[in-house]
């Protein structure tokens, strides 16, 4: 261990926003759906399933989207923590920034683990199905907050 207090951790600057609908969240979504370095594939795939979203829910669906981020991402977490010999699962809140990288993250394996049809189609049902708080990523969501409830007797542990 250093005998000198680390520096805190710049933060990388927020990326631009998208071109279509100028939010810095969908960037970021773009961004994490990339694949092989291939941006313009996955805004081809975002943009496409934001028509389907129009097209289903007659609803401008950046409000869809926002939504569905909203319902998904998780207010309490739990993380490891030794104590004594034991390690303990302590529940803690979320800071925002990570859980909505959660809520994305989720929204894009979620997405992909489905099979049979095109992506942009699977993204679209899954943003509508969490929009309406329903659907994998949803779950997935409740299971983080029963673990934070189950283990609530160690949150004294927290510092």
């Amino acid at each position: 261990m250093p005998r000198k207090p680390l520096k805190p951790k710049e933060k990388r600057g927020m990326p631009s926003p998208d071109s279509k609908y100028g939010s810095v969240v969908i960037a970021r979504f773009i961004s994490k759906l990339n694949f092989e370095g291939k941006k313009s594939t996955a805004e081809s795939i975002v943009y496409g399933s934001f028509d389907i979203i129009k097209e289903r829910t007659g609803e401008y669906p950046v409000t869809v989207f926002n939504k569905a981020l909203e319902n998904i991402r998780p207010l309490l977490e739990v993380r490891p923590r030794r104590v004594g010999g034991a390690t303990y699962q302590i529940p803690m809140e979320v800071p925002l920034t990570r859980s909505m990288t959660l809520a994305i993250n989720w929204l894009i394996e979620i997405s992909r683990s489905k099979t049979g049809k095109p992506m942009c189609e699977r993204l679209a049902q899954e943003i509508i199905d969490g929009s309406k708080k329903e659907g994998a990523a949803i779950k997935k969501r409740e299971d983080i907050h029963k673990m934070a409830e189950a283990n609530k007797a160690f949150a004294h542990y927290r510092w």
